[in-house]
C-alpha cells in the first residue's frame, strides 16, 4: 500500500467502568477501557504500535504506556481540553495512512468525581496564573464563568432565549432515559432547568454538565488489519483541528466557537455535506456548547441555533439525533470527555446503541457521524467524520 494512502478505520470501542466509581485509581480505569477495546476489536495488543494519552502522569503518555505493558513507536501526548481525543484522532490517522503506525490505541481515565469526595482535590481545578492567563485570574474569571459570558453574548445578538438552552438538557436527558449505563436518567423539564439553583449566570445547574468518574478507549488500525478485526469497521473519512484564544480579550467573537474552522475542514476533507450526517456527538459541557456547536458546524445557520434546538430536533428519534447516549450533561463526564464522543458515535454506525439506537427511514442503520470536541472555554475544537 502506497504511503500516505491507507484507509483508517476504528475497530475497538470501549468505556471503563462510568458514573460512580470509588474503588478504582485512573490507572486502572485506563487498563479496564484499553482491554475492553482490544476485545471489542478481537485484536491482540502486541500489535498495537501507537499509543495516546493526555491528562494522567509526569511524563503522558510514555507512564500511562508502561501500566499498560505497551511499547509504542508512537506517541502523542497532545492536552488541548476536552477536544484532546478528536485531535489525537485526527493525528493518528494521519499517521497510520503515511506508515509511520499500524494501530493506534487511545486511552483516558479519570476519577474526577471519586477524587472530590475523598477530599483529595476541590471542585474548581485552576488552570494556572502564569502567561496569558495572569491577566485574567485577579478577577475570578472561571472557566464556567467564561462559558456564561458567551452564552450572554450570543443571547444579546440573536434573541437566544433560556427556554432554548434550557431544551438542550432536557433532550440530552430524554436520550440518558434509554441508556442504561447513564448517571441521570429520570426525564427533567423546561421548569426544571430554569428553576434549578444558579451557578454563573445565566446557567442553572442542569446547565451544567455533572461531575463523574469513567474512561475510554478506541483503537485505529490500517485498512489491512480490518479483515480480522471482529467488529465491522467504522472509517475516519474527514478530521480538522483549530485553536483559536486562550484569553477572553483575544476572542473575537463570543459567539463563534474554533468548530466553525476544524468542522469545516472535517467535512471538506470528507467530502460530505452536514446536512448528510445521520448523529452528531457533540462535547456538552454546557447547554451553549451544543448550540453554538451546531451552528459552527453548518448544522443551522448563525443565530439560528435557538430555533433549531428547541423544536426536538436532538433526541434519538429526531431529524438530527446529538448526544445519543445522553452527553456530558446526564450520562457520564469525567473530565476531558472528547473520547466517550467517539465511542458513541461508533456505536451508533455499528448499531450497538440498545434502545437508544438511531434508525433512518426503514429502520436502517445510520451511515455518517460527526463528533466534535471542544476545549478550555472555546479555545481548541477537534471535529472527526465518521462513516461505515
Amino acid at each position: 500500500m502506497t504511503p500516505g494512502k491507507r484507509k483508517v478505520a476504528v475497530v475497538g470501542v470501549s468505556l471503563s467502568d462510568c458514573g460512580r466509581v470509588d474503588d478504582a485509581t485512573p490507572y486502572a480505569l485506563h487498563a479496564q477501557a484499553a482491554r475492553r477495546a482490544l476485545a471489542d476489536a478481537g485484536m491482540d495488543r502486541s500489535l498495537v504500535d501507537g499509543f495516546a494519552s493526555a491528562g494522567l502522569g509526569t511524563l503522558p503518555p510514555a507512564e500511562v504506556a508502561e501500566y499498560l505493558g505497551l511499547r509504542p513507536t508512537w506517541v502523542d501526548s497532545t492536552a488541548v481540553g476536552g477536544s484532546t481525543w478528536e485531535v489525537m484522532a485526527a493525528h493518528a490517522t494521519d499517521a497510520i495512512a503515511a506508515g509511520h503506525a499500524e494501530a493506534v490505541l487511545l486511552v483516558y481515565g479519570s476519577t474526577a468525581r471519586a477524587d472530590i469526595k475523598a477530599g483529595r482535590r476541590t471542585g474548581d481545578l485552576s488552570f494556572g496564573a502564569r502567561g496569558p492567563l495572569q491577566f485574567e485570574v485577579p478577577y475570578g474569571h472561571t472557566l464556567i464563568a467564561k462559558y456564561a459570558m458567551a452564552a450572554r453574548r450570543h443571547m444579546h445578538a440573536y434573541g437566544t432565549t433560556l427556554e432554548q438552552l434550557a431544551s438542550v438538557a432536557v433532550q440530552a436527558r430524554a436520550n440518558a432515559a434509554l441508556n442504561p449505563d447513564a448517571m441521570f436518567r429520570t426525564p427533567i423539564t423546561t421548569d426544571d432547568v430554569l428553576s434549578g439553583p444558579m451557578i454563573a449566570d445565566p446557567f442553572t445547574k442542569l446547565h451544567c454538565c455533572l461531575r463523574s468518574d469513567g474512561g475510554a478507549a478506541v483503537l485505529l488500525a490500517a485498512e489491512e488489519y480490518v479483515r480480522d478485526c471482529r467488529t465491522a469497521p467504522v472509517w475516519i473519512l474527514g478530521t480538522g483541528e483549530h485553536v483559536s484564544h486562550t484569553t477572553m480579550s483575544e476572542w473575537p467573537d463570543f459567539t463563534v466557537s474554533p468548530a466553525a474552522v476544524s468542522g469545516r475542514l472535517a467535512f471538506e476533507r470528507a467530502g460530505v455535506r452536514p446536512d448528510e450526517i445521520d448523529v452528531a456527538e457533540i462535547y456538552d459541557a454546557f447547554t451553549y456548547m451544543t448550540l453554538v456547536t451546531l451552528e459552527d458546524l453548518g448544522f443551522c445557520a448563525k443565530g439560528e441555533g435557538g430555533e433549531f434546538v428547541q423544536k426536538g430536533r436532538l433526541t434519538v428519534g429526531g431529524e438530527l439525533p446529538v448526544n445519543t447516549d445522553g452527553g456530558g450533561l446526564s450520562a457520564q463526564h469525567p473530565g476531558m470527555r472528547g473520547l466517550f464522543l467517539l465511542v458513541e458515535a461508533v456505536r451508533q454506525l455499528r448499531g450497538e446503541a440498545g434502545t437508544r439506537q438511531v434508525r433512518k427511514a426503514g429502520g436502517r442503520l445510520p451511515e455518517l457521524a460527526v463528533a466534535s470536541g471542544t476545549g478550555g472555554w472555546f479555545c481548541s475544537s477537534g471535529t472527526v467524520v465518521l462513516g461505515r
